[in-house]
C-alpha cells in the first residue's frame, strides 16, 4: 500500500454544552483530522489533543507542527504492508503520541478499506455492539448535577462518569447516590488531588463507585500505589499510562485495578491493542476513554472497544450529545445503553465532506513529489 498524499486538516466544532473538568472549561473543539490517500482511497484519523496543553503536554498547534515537520515526512511515499509497521516507522520521534495516533489511525482506516473489512474486524474486535457511558462535566451546584445525571439515566446510559475536584466532589457524588442508589457511577479527578488528601478520598468508599479515575499527578504511578492500598474503591489510571511498558509497571506495583485506554494518549491502535492484551492476561479491566472526539475519532474508539478485554462501558456517547452536526453520516447513536460497532469497510461511516470542509480553518497536503 503506497501512500500517495497525506492531508492535515484543522477544524473547529462548537460544543452544545460547555464541558468542565478540574483543569479547564471547553466550549469549542479545535482539532486535527489526518487524511491518508492511496490509489484513490482515503483513510481518516483524528488527533485528540486539546487546544491548550492542560490534559497533557500535547496541544493542537504543537501536534500540527509535529505531523507536518516530522511524522509525515517519514511516511509519505512509503509502501506500508500493514498498519502495525507504522509504530516502528514513527519510533524515532519521541512521545508526541496524539500526533502519531492521528496518522496511524488514518492508515488503519485506509488499510481496512482496501481489505474490504471493518476497522473493528481489522484490529481483532469480537463485539457487534458496546456498552456506552456518559462523561459529565463539573456543574455549578449539586442540584444541577443531579438533574443532568437523572436525564442521562433516563436516556439509558450504562454508566455515569462525573468529573470532580476539591470543593466539588463528595457532596456532589452523595447527592447523585441519594437520587440514584443503583446507577453505575464513577468519579474522574483528572489529577486534582495529592496523597495529602488520602483521608478525604477514603470517604469515596462509602459511595459504591465503580472507580476513581486518575486522582493523583498526571505522571505518577508510585503514589497511586500507596493510595490504592488505602482505598477499597478501585483506582483507574488514565494520564499516567502512555505505553504497554507503563501498564506493566502499574500492574507490578499494584497502582490500579482498572486502566482507561485512550488511543491517542498511548500513540495509536497498535499500542492500544498491546495494552488491552496485557491487561486481559493479567486480569485487569479496561475501558475506552474519550477526548471529546468528532465522529471520526469516535469511530476509531468503537472499533478498539470491540476487543474482548474492554469489559466496562466506554466514553463513546452519541454524537448528538456534543455536536449540532457531526462530520460523519450516519451519526453515532445509542439504543438502551449500547452503540453498534460499524460493520462497513474501515471506520464504517461516510464522511460528510461538505460539512468537514465548512468547519475547516486550515489544511495542508503532502504529496510524493514533496509538494
Amino acid at each position: 500500500m503506497n501512500i500517495d498524499t497525506i492531508t492535515v486538516r484543522r477544524a473547529s466544532l462548537d460544543l452544545i454544552t460547555p464541558f468542565t473538568t478540574s483543569f479547564s472549561t471547553q466550549t469549542n473543539r479545535d482539532f486535527l483530522i489526518v487524511e491518508v490517500n492511496s490509489g484513490g482511497t482515503t483513510g481518516y484519523g483524528e488527533c485528540g489533543a486539546f487546544a491548550y496543553p492542560y490534559y497533557s503536554e500535547e496541544y493542537t498547534s504543537g501536534c500540527e507542527l509535529v505531523l507536518t515537520e516530522h511524522l509525515i515526512p517519514l511516511l509519505i511515499g512509503t509502501d506500508i504492508s500493514h498498519p502495525s509497521v507504522v509504530r516502528d516507522l514513527l519510533a524515532p520521534i519521541k512521545r508526541n503520541n496524539m500526533a502519531k495516533s492521528a496518522v496511524e489511525g488514518a492508515i488503519w482506516d485506509l488499510w481496512a478499506k482496501n481489505e474490504g473489512v471493518s476497522l473493528a474486524n481489522a484490529v481483532g474486535g469480537t463485539k457487534s455492539s458496546v456498552e456506552v457511558g456518559l462523561s459529565v462535566g463539573i456543574k455549578e451546584s449539586e442540584s444541577e448535577l443531579v438533574d443532568f445525571v437523572s436525564a442521562a439515566v433516563d436516556e439509558g446510559f450504562a454508566r455515569i462518569k462525573v468529573k470532580i475536584k476539591p470543593g466539588a466532589d463528595l457532596s456532589f457524588l452523595r447527592a447523585i447516590r441519594a437520587e440514584h442508589p443503583e446507577v453505575p457511577l464513577m468519579a474522574d479527578a483528572n489529577n486534582a488531588y495529592t496523597l495529602a488528601d488520602t483521608e478525604h478520598l477514603k470517604h469515596l468508599d462509602e459511595l459504591d463507585l465503580m472507580m476513581i479515575e486518575q486522582p493523583l499527578a498526571h505522571d505518577d504511578i508510585v503514589d497511586h500505589r500507596h493510595l490504592q492500598q488505602m482505598l477499597r474503591t478501585p483506582i483507574c489510571l488514565d494520564e499516567s499510562i502512555h505505553s504497554v511498558h507503563d501498564t506493566r509497571k502499574a500492574i507490578e506495583l499494584g497502582s490500579c485495578r482498572i486502566i482507561n485506554i485512550k488511543i491517542g494518549r498511548v500513540g495509536g491502535i497498535s499500542e492500544a491493542k498491546d495494552i488491552e492484551q496485557l491487561c486481559r492476561d493479567e486480569g485487569l479491566s479496561v475501558w475506552c476513554g474519550g477526548m471529546l472526539e468528532s465522529g471520526i475519532g469516535r469511530a476509531h474508539n468503537l472499533a478498539i472497544a470491540s476487543l474482548p478485554g474492554f469489559t466496562l462501558p466506554g466514553d463513546t456517547a452519541p454524537s448528538a450529545r456534543y455536536w449540532k452536526k457531526d462530520v460523519i453520516s450516519p451519526e453515532v447513536t445509542m439504543d438502551r445503553g449500547r452503540v453498534d460497532v460499524p460493520q462497513g469497510p474501515g471506520i464504517g461511516f461516510d464522511i460528510d465532506v461538505a460539512h468537514l470542509e465548512a468547519i475547516t480553518t486550515s489544511e495542508r497536503t503532502f504529496e510524493v513529489d514533496g509538494r
